[in-house]
């Protein structure tokens, strides 16, 4: 069965960085269009970035450009979100999710094109 499974999560202070990774399954992971989205409380999930075949193509949603970096390791199988500089408002459960097969298209930031969704690791901010 395909899954992806979150972790890295947890209180980190405003301005510090933390790195989310990602273990996904499937026999073909590199194929496919990898995304992070994010929910916190009381509001309706959002999208954050997304990476095709390498960083060469990847798509940020405009608050979090030049603070979060998102990569993937196809030989692990994992994808990996970078937080640098972190903010309170970015308290959130972030979720892995797995896309279609990747064309070269861009990327969606639309939730619907994405089809595999971890359970989300929570990330919690202090002042």
């Amino acid at each position: 069965q395909v899954q992806s499974v979150e972790s890295g999560g947890g209180l980190v202070q405003a301005g510090g960085s933390l790195r989310l990774p990602c273990a996904a399954s499937g026999r073909t992971f590199s194929r496919y269009a990898m995304g992070w989205f994010r929910q916190a409380s009381g509001k309706e999930r959002e999208f954050v970035a997304a990476i095709g075949w390498d960083e060469r193509s990847t798509y940020y949603t405009d608050s979090v450009k030049g603070r979060f970096t998102i990569s993937r390791d196809d030989a692990k199988k994992a994808v990996y979100l970078q937080m640098n500089s972190l903010a309170p408002e970015y308290a959130a459960v972030y979720c892995c999710t797995r896309g279609g097969l990747y064309s070269g298209a861009p990327l969606s930031q639309r939730a619907s094109e994405y089809f595999i969704w971890g359970q989300g690791t929570p990330v919690t901010l202090s002042s």
